[in-house]
């Protein structure tokens, strides 16, 4: 269904994927069972913050006439306001439903991760201070996608909390915020019209621009910091960040703010995923 977004799932599974491969590296071990449950949270998470995001959009007229990416369910009128709520919970269920099984191997930390993930799935765009609408999606990103999403996963798996999992969660984070950051950035005319005060909208294309120039070249820059970790030839889970991220850049920089812009999103997905497979193949080889 268009409404879970299915093109932006890299985000949820990336951080889990890549997460157990460290855990894996660092310990010598892996419970299949707990990582399929860290996997399946995660995922039920982001279909369900994407599900309130297109009500909460929807309902605000965010994706009205002059917005140019895909197509939404709530803004269309392919469903209502209530029902894609609706499925936005029954996938919050999920989400707790997994994480059950995390809170009782490894506890309350599970819970405090859990948590606040579960009630920010609404809070993106929805509740007295959705973030979304005051800039903050890009810190969001970073936070529970990137650092919370793998160090919560090698948690999981080792119950400790190396700084390994921070330098990966940080590179994850970045990578996954240019997703939002893209998205933003194209819809900028539209989101300013019905208040919804981006980063892109608060301080014009310009700045817009810088910001996905800093996470695509933080993500990638900050693989030079596996030299001081021990893992150098994890810096090569880099490389295609450089190359593709620098078509990323240079499409954000010449082409118009409209549908054109939604092939940057495959790419920053695709971005992910390959950041991930060489990631794991380093892993595996070395």
């Amino acid at each position: 269904m268009s409404g879970a977004r299915p093109k932006t799932l890299a985000a949820g599974v990336v951080p889990v994927w890549a997460g157990g491969v460290l855990a894996w590296e660092l310990s010598g071990a892996f419970d299949a069972w707990l990582w399929i449950c860290t996997l399946l949270g995660a995922l039920c998470v982001q279909v369900a913050t994407n599900f309130f995001n297109d009500a909460v959009d929807g309902k605000n007229g965010a994706d009205g006439a002059l917005r140019t990416g895909p197509r939404r369910l709530t803004g269309t009128g392919e469903m209502t306001f209530v029902q894609v709520m609706g499925l936005g919970l029954v996938f919050l269920a999920g989400a707790a439903f997994f994480g059950a099984f995390l809170v009782i191997e490894r506890g309350w930390p599970m819970l405090a991760i859990g948590l606040p993930s579960l009630f920010l799935a609404y809070g993106y765009t929805g509740g007295p201070f959705p973030l979304a609408y005051r800039g903050l999606g890009e810190i969001f990103v970073i936070l529970f996608f990137g650092l919370l999403a793998v160090m919560g996963t090698v948690f999981v798996q080792m119950g400790a909390w190396p700084r390994e999992a921070v330098l990966l969660g940080g590179q994850i984070g970045l990578l996954s915020a240019v997703l939002i950051s893209v998205n933003n950035f194209r819809d900028r005319e539209g989101d300013a019209l019905v208040g919804k005060r981006t980063l892109a909208v608060r301080f014009g294309p310009k700045v817009a621009a810088a910001v996905i120039w800093l996470e695509i070249k933080g993500a990638a820059f900050l693989g030079v910091a596996w030299l001081a970790m021990g893992y150098p030839l994890f810096g090569l889970a880099s490389l295609p960040v450089l190359v593709i991220g620098m078509r990323i850049i240079w499409g954000v920089l010449t082409l118009p703010p409209d549908e054109r812009m939604n092939r940057l999103l495959a790419l920053g997905a695709l971005e992910l995923v390959l950041f991930a497979i060489v990631f794991q193949a380093v892993a595996l080889l070395f």
